[in-house]
């Protein structure tokens, strides 16, 4: 019994060993399988591992390496920043060497991006507080501002000529305000200013087209806007220095690494006589005064090189209110002056020079054999073409080129220019041709911005301009400087220069020197007319003075030669401008001159007599002082 029952445990024992045996079994090839992929997955991972190690050890040998050197440099840029020291811009002088033009100390108000504030509640304060300090509306200031980078370390001009309480006030908050500061730099102080303001000209801020054409400036720059302060600004504006120091977050200066000098911009010394300029206003100016006009121009030159002694043009400006950034009222009343202030009539203004041209064409006849010295005339009141009268302002008779000149016989140049009688004129393209040798009808190159040409008509200029074919009248008017005959005062002025000295037409230029090295003078045109036959026009002027329409300028303190000019204009010729042309000393000529009294009535009684009052104190009365 007990035997049946251990063979039935044994049997039971050997089933669940067997089951367990079997089971067993299934357990090692499951954890076989396990183990395979567990091992897989590891690998996995560690190639994952080493990839990502592989990737970051690239980066740092890219940044550290290959870029360390770029990195290491923006690092330190954004720790160390270089303090704009402005350059001292050159000073002018006039040909004795009195300042014309001079510099002043003066702040604005900058900001400098990066350093304003990120949060926008302190940065809305900060802007609020300078609007107060600098009674200035904060959105505008933030308008400025916000139209830079912000990451930007390039100062940006706020305010221009802070005042010294504004300037004071601000010092004593500046710790509180970060993104903003007082930049020292200078304005331009004009000596005289209104005297000289028309050729001078004005510096000013810089502007968004001015920094489009020179993008090595600075927004807080000065910059030449007008007259040789525009022509010669890369003489006059120098190279700014700067000084490189570390500063913290916070913008505040830890380290500084030392200096850079600015290089001061050049001097300039003008030919320009600054008592003449002031003489010769003056005395326009009277006349003016005298007559109930308002504008009129003269310029004088040295027959010698071509140097502007003196640049008058009336009503003038005051260039310091540029200078220091003119107020839009002041703008405003310049801009819608019926007068014309700004306007350069010297160098821009265009017109008829009346019996001024005379000389010119007399040249012209001598030189191409259309008259001799000895040729005469015999001069009506008028002559008749057709159904035209050309009249004269009366009969002057037997008539020959200096006595032509002296008393100004239209008649005679009448035939001259378009033939009459005996004579064969030159017409008008010999005219022209002459015209332009003299520097008429065409720009002379002066060194400042706003020279016109004028205008020397010729027949297919008339044709085109006008569908018209040229008349003998067209030649009669131009020969006698009116008709479509238009000059500029410099022109005349240099045309007369080159009677006075032989005949040589220089290129007219105010600047003389920069920092007292003798610039180069180019000469136009020579020996275009013989010498004898300009010394016989020059008679005829000096005749002008001893028996003609200038007789006044007979007990001058050097003997003058000269030449009157009335010109006509408007819609029916019923106004006059009056001109008056001369040179002197009449044997070693110094000075030649043009002066213009626009609408005042004929030139020996306006500009005539602002000549002689000038020569009486340049050749006289100065020299008594």
């Amino acid at each position: 019994m007990f035997e049946n029952y251990f063979n039935k445990k044994r049997q039971l024992r050997g089933a669940e060993i067997d089951e367990i045996t079997e089971n067993s079994s299934d357990l090692d090839e499951t954890r076989v399988v396990g183990s395979a992929v567990s091992g897989n997955r590891l690998k996995i991972f560690r190639v994952i591992v080493f990839v990502i190690f592989l990737l970051l050890g690239a980066r740092v040998f890219y940044l550290q390496i290959a870029r360390g050197g770029y990195y290491s440099e923006l690092s330190r840029e954004n720790r160390v920043r270089s303090i704009v020291i402005k350059a001292p811009r050159g000073i002018i002088y006039d040909r004795n060497g009195e300042k014309l033009v001079n510099n002043v100390p003066s702040f604005d108000l900058i900001a400098i991006p990066v350093d304003i504030p990120k949060d926008q509640n302190l940065k809305k304060q900060e802007m609020a507080d300078i609007a107060e300090m600098f009674g200035m509306n904060s959105q505008n200031i933030e308008v400025i501002v916000g139209s830079q980078n912000e990451s930007s370390m390039n100062p940006v001009l706020i305010k221009e000529n802070v005042s010294q309480d504004e300037s004071l006030i601000f010092t004593e908050k500046y710790l509180n305000l970060k993104g903003f500061a007082l930049d020292q730099t200078a304005v331009r102080q004009y000596e005289d200013g209104p005297y000289f303001s028309s050729f001078i000209g004005y510096s000013g801020k810089i502007s968004k087209d001015d920094l489009a054409a020179h993008p090595d400036y600075l927004m807080t720059d000065y910059i030449g806007k007008t007259g040789v302060e525009y022509s010669y600004e890369k003489n006059l504006r120098g190279v700014n220095g700067k000084q490189e120091v570390e500063v913290d977050s916070a913008g505040n200066i830890q380290k500084d690494f030392g200096v850079t000098e600015p290089v001061p911009g050049s001097d300039l010394v003008l030919g320009i006589d600054a008592d003449l300029q002031k003489k010769l206003e003056d005395s326009l100016q009277a006349k003016l005064n005298e007559t109930g006009t308002k504008t009129a121009a003269a310029v004088a030159i040295d027959p010698r090189n071509g140097e502007i002694l003196a640049m008058v043009n009336l009503p003038s400006y005051d260039n310091n209110l540029f200078a220091k950034g003119i107020s839009a009222d002041d703008y405003q009343k310049l801009m819608s002056d019926p007068d014309k202030p700004m306007f350069n009539r010297s160098i821009s203004g265009e017109y008829p020079p009346g019996s001024t041209f005379k000389p010119l064409v007399a040249a012209a006849a001598l030189q191409e054999g259309t008259i001799t010295p000895s040729t005469t005339l015999d001069c009506p009141a008028a002559i008749n073409i057709g159904s035209y009268s050309f009249p004269d302002w009366k009969t002057h008779g037997l008539t020959d080129v200096r006595k032509a000149i002296a008393e100004s016989v239209d008649i005679f140049f009448y035939a001259v220019g378009g033939g009459w009688g005996d004579i064969t004129g030159l017409g008008i393209d010999k005219i022209q041709q002459y015209a332009d040798k003299f520097g008429l009808g065409r720009k002379l190159g002066i060194d400042i911005p706003g020279e016109v040409s004028g205008l020397i008509p010729t027949e297919q200029w008339k044709q085109d301009k006008l569908g018209e074919r040229w008349y003998l009248g067209d030649d009669y008017h131009c020969a006698i400087g009116q008709g479509f005959v238009t000059v500029t005062p410099l022109q005349l002025a240099n045309y007369i220069a080159a009677i006075a000295n032989g005949g040589t037409v220089f290129q007219p230029h105010l600047v003389d020197s920069i920092k007292k090295i003798d610039g180069s003078v180019e000469k136009l045109n020579k020996n275009f007319v013989s010498a004898a036959n300009l010394q016989v026009v020059r008679e005829g002027m000096r005749q002008t003075v001893l028996s003609g329409t200038a007789q006044p300028l007979k007990d001058l303190p050097v003997e003058v030669a000269g030449k009157t000019g009335t010109a006509q204009f408007g819609s029916g010729n019923e106004r006059e401008h009056g001109w008056f042309v001369s040179f002197a000393p009449y044997n070693n000529p110094t000075i030649a001159m043009a002066v213009l009294v626009e609408g005042g009535g004929e030139g020996f009684s306006t500009a005539e007599p602002v000549t002689h009052d000038v020569y009486q104190w340049y050749f006289g009365d100065r020299n008594k002082q």
